[in-house]
This record gives structure tokens, sequence and C-alpha cells, in this order.
């Protein structure tokens, strides 16, 4: 890790006549470069380090984030350090502006980047083509859209109206070059309203025709219309541990919902009115998964892509979590065995909040079990070729509209029938949005879920881990967890879990997987 900590800065190993020996002037010329990558990191504000290091001003005596809003300070007064504990034991406070003790993603000072990577979101789901839903964030965030214009030109470089169409652009694109989608198709599949402004946006960005790059396409992959089912290439930063993710995944499908054989995963889809079907396989000369979907699914194409993205965690950083953790004596023999372990997320984050009631206290088997029968009784059925096949999930509006015993007469105890009810009316009226990557800061989120009925802390971390994607969840009430770690309170583990911010949902994956064999009862096993 490219991290100095400060009391390594006055090391010096001295020979017997004075001079500094070869070992000492090879730790300071080491010190001096890692030191300057650090310091060009923070004026940069690259915030793929934020998180990764902290950075202690002598000259004020308080540590900040990298990416610190506050003026750069010089090199000579700065000291630097991986935790945020290193750098209070060594007398320095926290900065009020980036608030540096809070996980990156969760202080004031990150609004503005989950301001535009909601709207981003937005755009993919089909919902932001609208001046209204620029004025639904403004209202969500208590700013103006004005505003809100001006927070996504700042953070992204470009207009709402140019970040739409580069993103419808980019979707063209790649469906052009490895579908054969008929043109039309891609148009409206993109998000454009109409193929001549389709046409007009290719000739004017990239001054040629969409069919040029339809040209590109490699020979042989079957004539357009004669497939059911388009293919893409989702890429990944590897390395990535395919079959972790899948056998994390296979216990818990849902029977008619879900099916994982053969290094394949295969689920029924349901976005808005689109009904169809997935299949996602490795690629085998390429660092992506492969998805395959129905043609049904193409008008809804940029959420599905966001939602499988997001259920196989394609977006995380490997190299930078696993060189954190490694740095854990508990965690480095994990870590180093299981390359590019991930946290697999959601594909609906409603089904994921249910399965997280119906896991409480119970194991993998028994609380698969439940959900399967809910979807059983409350899904819509759906035909597809394959077998295992035929289901689709309960939707919020259908659990919202049960009755607690409509659930309970299924083996739901009432306690749990009735929380899942209360989420379901919390998800229909709007109160808490599991689809959409929840809103304001994760903690406010975790507040939210743990105030209905029936829902704790665990059950909220677990729902914001998997379903809000938050990579620093942490379920310290968990009995695996506290398990591996000794058999410690759950004060205790949260105390040994500061040391993995903020990546702490991935330390979890890498406990889960040390712990106890899946028969033993742990909620955290839903």
């Amino acid at each position: 890790m490219l991290a100095v900590f400060g009391h390594h800065d006055d090391i010096v190993f001295m020979s017997e006549n004075g001079w500094p020996t070869p070992q000492s002037q090879r730790i300071v010329g080491r010190m001096h470069t890692e030191r300057r990558s650090l310091y060009k990191a923070l004026t940069a504000r690259d915030s793929r380090f934020d998180g990764v290091f902290f950075v202690g001003v002598t000259s004020t005596g308080i540590y900040c984030r990298p990416i610190c809003p506050a003026r750069t300070p010089r090199e000579a007064n700065c000291r630097f350090f991986d935790a945020p504990q290193q750098a209070e034991h060594a007398g320095f406070r926290p900065c009020l502006r980036c608030r540096p003790e809070l996980a990156p993603g969760s202080a004031p000072v990150d609004d503005a980047q989950r301001i535009a990577q909601l709207i981003v979101q937005r755009l993919e789901d089909g919902t932001l083509g609208e001046k209204a839903g620029l004025e639904a964030i403004a209202d969500q965030f208590d700013l103006s859209s004005r505003q809100i214009r001006r927070i996504v030109q700042h953070e992204l470089g470009v207009s709402p109206v140019q970040l739409l169409l580069t993103r419808r652009l980019l979707l063209a694109k790649q469906l052009l070059t490895e579908t054969t989608l008929p043109v039309t198709e891609v148009a409206f599949a993109s998000g454009f309203a109409s193929l001549r402004r389709f046409n007009d946006a290719f000739r004017t960005r990239y001054r040629m025709p969409p069919t040029h790059f339809r040209q590109t396409v490699a020979a042989g992959t079957g004539a357009v219309g004669e497939r059911e089912t388009l293919t893409l290439q989702l890429a990944y930063r590897p390395p990535y541990d395919w079959p972790g993710v899948l056998s994390f995944l296979a216990p818990r499908a849902l029977v008619g919902v879900e099916h994982v054989a053969d290094a394949t995963y295969l689920r029924t889809v349901r976005i808005a009115q689109a009904r169809g079907w997935i299949r996602v396989t490795r690629a085998t000369k390429t660092h992506a998964l492969m998805l395959e979907c129905t043609h049904s699914l193409t008008p809804v194409l940029p959420a599905l892509l966001r939602r499988v993205r997001a259920l196989f965690d394609l977006d995380a950083r490997p190299d930078l979590i696993a060189r954190h953790l490694r740095q854990d004596a508990r965690l480095t023999a994990s870590v180093r065995a299981n390359r590019g372990r991930r946290v697999p997320g959601a594909f609906s984050g409603f089904e994921l909040g249910v399965r997280a009631i119906l896991g409480q206290q119970v194991t993998v088997k028994a609380a698969t079990t439940l959900a399967c029968r809910l979807v059983e009784a409350c899904g819509e059925p759906i035909a597809t070729p394959f077998a295992e096949l035929h289901r689709l999930t309960p939707t919020a509006a259908r659990l919202a509209a049960a009755s607690i015993d409509d659930i309970a007469r299924h083996g739901v105890i009432a306690a749990r029938a009735r929380s899942i009810v209360a989420l379901a009316v919390a998800e229909q009226s709007g109160a808490i949005a599991l689809e959409d990557g929840g809103r304001g800061h994760p903690d406010e989120s975790i507040r939210q879920l743990a105030a209905l009925p029936g829902i704790g802390p665990w059950t909220a971390h677990y729902i914001a881990m998997r379903a809000l994607r938050w990579p620093d969840a942490f379920p310290k009430e968990d009995i695996a967890l506290r398990k591996v770690l000794g058999g410690v309170s759950s004060d205790e583990a949260d105390r040994l879990s500061q040391a993995w911010r903020p990546w702490r949902s991935y330390a979890v994956m890498h406990l889960w997987h040390m712990s106890a064999p899946p028969a033993t009862v742990s909620p955290s096993r839903a």
C-alpha cells in the first residue's frame, strides 16, 4: 500500500561511524517516493484514493481525506496515514469539512458526487428525460434545479442533457458492434425518441453514420433477427472470483426465479412493464461477463445493465480493496487465497429486503425455503425456454396489499410477516427506495430501515451491504462474524472492524467464508 505512517518519518539506521547505512538510505529513498506519490494524489483530488490514505497537516493539527475541498497544504507540512485512528493517535483532529472519521460516501462533502451518481442512475432507468426528473432530485436534496445542473457540470464536466446524449450514444455503439439488433431497435433501445435523432447524433458526434459501426460486427454472429436474444459484454477490473460469487448465490437461488449451474447464472426479469430472462456467464478471453437477455428487455436495457453490474459487483476495485484488507492478520490468508472476492449485490433491492427479513436468525436453507413459498404464492408466472425459470418475484405493490395472515400462512412467523408488509408499504409509497440505491446518506437509509417494525441493525446493515451497495456496511451483531473473530461481543467486533474501513462489506465476505458451515444458525446467511 502506498502509505507512509507518520511515526515512520524519523526512522534512520546508522552505522558505527555515524553515517546512514545502505538499508537506511534505501528506506528513506522509498519513503520519499511514496510521499511524493501520495502528495500527487492529494493535489489531484483523486477520488480513487478516498479512504485509502489520510493526510495530517502539521501547520493546523488537522487531518483530512484526499478529496477535502480545503486548500492543499504544502508538502513539507503533510504526514500520511492509512487509517483515521493512526492520525488521531499522532495528535491530529478530524477536519470538519470532509469528516474523515466517517467512511467515504457518508460525509456531507460527498453530496455532490452522490447527486451526480443518482442522476446518472436515473438517466439509465429512463426516468430523467424531462425537466421534472431534475426537479424531483433537486427537491430530494433541498436544492434548486439550477444548483443540480451546476453540480453535474462540476462533477462530470457536462450538462445533464450532454450527459444523457453521451450515455445513449455509448450504449448504441455497444449494441451496434456487439449485437445483430436492427438499427431501428438499437436506436430505441439506447433511448432515442426517433431514428432521425439517432442518425443526427451519430453524424454530429462521430462524423459517421451508425451503420459504420455495424460493419465491424464479427462474421458468423448470425443474421439479423435470427436469435430471440442479444449478448453483451460487461467488463470488470481483474481479478474476479466468479466461482466465489456463484457459490454464494447458488444456495440462495429462488426456485422458479433463479438457477445456478455449470458456471452460469439464470433468472427471470421484470423491470417496469418489460418481462424476460437473462443468462450470465464468464467470458473466456476477456475480463468481462457475458450477458444474454431476451429482446423483450431492450426497452429497459440501461436499467438492466445497471442491475446486473450491481448484482455481480462489477465496479469494485479489487486491487485497492485487497491491498487494504490484507494488512490485517485476521484477513491476510483469505484475501490471498480468494483473489477478486466480491460482495454479491441484488438484482432487485426490494426482493433482497424481503429475503433479509426472512433470513433473520435462521439458516440459508430455511430462509430460501420460506422465500420460495412466497414466490410461488405471490409471484407472477412467466414462460421461458428453461424449465427452472417460470416465476417472477412478488412486487412491493402485491405484498403491500397482502394481510399479515396472507403471508403468515406460508410458514412465516407473524412478526416477520408484519415486517415484510411494512417494508412493502414503505417501498410502494416511496418512503424507502431500495430499487434505486436508497436516498441520502447510507447511515440515514439504515436508520430508516431500522425504524420499520421488526427490522433491527443487523437486517438494516445486511440490506445496505447488498441492496444499497454500501461498501462499508458492517452487521456487527452477526453471530458468524463474532465467532470467527474469537467469540467477541458486537461492540468489540465493531471496534475491530474500524481497521477495515471503508471496505468492511468486503471484510464481511471474507469472514463469512472463514466461518462455520452454512448449517450453523446465523442471520448473516440470508
